[in-house]
């Protein structure tokens, strides 16, 4: 199995930051290494069908204006020449951006995304994007547009969702960065079952303009006050250099607002004050990833890091859970077209569930739930004033099989035994995405059946350098980033 624990460039699975720094050294030419990511391409995108449209022609002639550009020692983005690609649901000018939705298949995003503006911006060449589910609602990666997507360690199982294209192909070496959406854990959770990173910022740092079905517009400033957009990535500080693309104010905001990345609150990790829980009574973890979870948690002790087990004194988590569920379903419900809200409505109608009631609730319920969501946000913001990063699992399991059950009576299966229903695969990603604090989800390691494992380090809201940093930390301590069997070459 390969391991890259250093950071010297290698074309199939080196960081961005280290082929950016290659380009610029005209050790390898950005033609030459987007000629070389398009072959992985052809080589891998068949089992994996990873991306759902490729821009060749585009991509090969914006790396060919920037190695002229370095020819001519024009001034140069912090990402420039470095091929990426991006999920779906990201407008892309003249591209579907579907969202796996039948009706959308032959529509074109009429404008970039700011997400996308802002990469091609740094110098990036946008090779495509990747595949989705079906208005971004599962942790899977397959609509009737683009089929399914596969998870480079095992084609059998799903590489997550809803980023899962994403993550697939950046494990697979088809790409070296790419930014997906998360609202319910769907930067977080590809990137545990493929063992790469992704970061989930705080709340509203990184535009969600062009992210949208078929690309469109929303008006500025506009919050779901749950989902975010994030960089995803093989290497950590890889999603550093991203955020520091991605995220700032946009017009309007600019006239009075300016966003600065703040820094890691420490540099070594045995400095650090962790808290940390392997799993709650309320959403079983399995026995596999308990195991890896914890072993990366003992390595933070033997790394001198001051280390406390539990949740928070006072946080009642199934609480959260169910505001958070309540407030999932509102927002998931408010952008559905009122043709699909007519379909759904009889059936959430009989559902008692926090989802369903938040689907239908009247703006004082939401209210109310809205203001509890506030105040989780002080309590956690309390917490980290003596804590500086909490960690937990991103999912309770690995990756599993493919199954094409309908969410709602889909079961989950446990390599132990047993099953659990869909929805508390959004469990442990709640807290961050209630809260609107960063997270991010780093490679523990691999389960006893081979599978890859992700730890969930949650830090404190607005300072998304401290989570990405020890991330990158950790990795010192157990090893980062591994490429599965069978992608070494193209």
């Amino acid at each position: 199995m390969r391991t890259m624990l250093n950071h010297e460039f290698d074309p199939d699975f080196g960081s961005a930051l280290a082929a950016a720094a290659a380009i610029r050294a005209k050790k390898i030419s950005s033609v030459e290494l987007t000629q070389h990511t398009f072959r992985r391409i052809d080589a891998f995108q068949p089992r994996l069908n990873a991306y759902v449209y490729q821009l060749r022609e585009e991509a090969l002639s914006s790396a060919k204006q920037a190695d002229e550009r370095i020819a001519r020692n024009a001034p140069l983005g912090l990402l420039h020449g470095v091929p990426i690609n991006v999920k779906e649901s990201f407008g892309v000018q003249g591209q579907p951006c579907t969202w796996g939705i039948p009706e959308l298949k032959h529509s074109n995003a009429p404008a970039h995304s700011v997400a996308v503006r802002r990469l091609l911006d740094a110098g990036t060449i946008l090779q495509g994007a990747t595949n989705v589910p079906l208005f971004l609602m599962a942790t899977q990666a397959f609509n009737e547009i683009y089929g399914r997507s596969n998870n480079p360690w095992d084609l059998d199982r799903t590489p997550g969702g809803s980023s899962g294209g994403s993550a697939a192909s950046l494990a697979a070496g088809m790409a070296f960065l790419s930014v997906g959406s998360d609202i319910g854990g769907s930067i977080r959770t590809p990137a545990s079952f493929c063992g790469i990173y992704g970061h989930k910022p705080t709340l509203d740092i990184v535009s969600l303009q062009g992210h949208l079905p078929a690309g469109l517009h929303g008006d500025p400033g506009f919050s779901t006050l749950l989902a975010v957009a994030g960089p995803m990535a093989r290497y950590a500080e890889d999603l550093e250099a991203s955020m520091r693309v991605l995220a700032g104010m946009e017009y309007p905001d600019t006239k009075a607002f300016q966003w600065t990345l703040p820094p890691a609150r420490h540099e070594r990790l045995s400095e650090y004050r962790i808290q940390y829980i392997l799993e709650d009574p309320l959403v079983p973890v399995s026995v596999e990833t308990k195991a890896v979870l914890e072993s990366a948690i003992r390595a933070c002790e033997r790394a001198g890091a001051a280390v406390t087990h539990g949740w928070p004194e006072g946080f009642r988590f199934q609480e959260m859970f169910e505001t958070y569920l309540f407030l999932l379903g509102a927002v998931d419900f408010s952008v559905m077209p009122p043709e699909r809200q007519k379909h759904v409505r009889p059936r959430l109608e009989n559902r008692t569930d926090s989802m369903a009631k938040g689907s239908l609730s009247s703006f004082a319920e939401w209210q109310a739930q809205n203001f509890r969501r506030l105040a989780y946000r002080a309590f956690w913001q309390k917490f980290f004033q003596s804590t500086d990063v909490f960690l937990l699992p991103s999912t309770f399991t690995a990756a599993f099989a493919h199954d094409p059950t309908p969410i709602e009576t889909r079961m989950i299966p446990l390599p132990e035994g047993g099953a659990q229903p869909f929805l508390n695969m959004l469990a442990y990603i709640s807290p961050a995405t209630l809260t609107g604090c960063p997270a991010t989800t780093a490679p523990a390691g691999l389960s006893k059946s081979g599978l890859p494992v992700g730890i969930q380090i949650v830090g404190p809201y607005l300072e998304d350098g401290t989570p990405i940093r020890f991330a990158q930390l950790l990795a010192r301590e157990i090893g980062g980033f591994r490429a599965p069997k069978g992608y070494n070459g193209s």
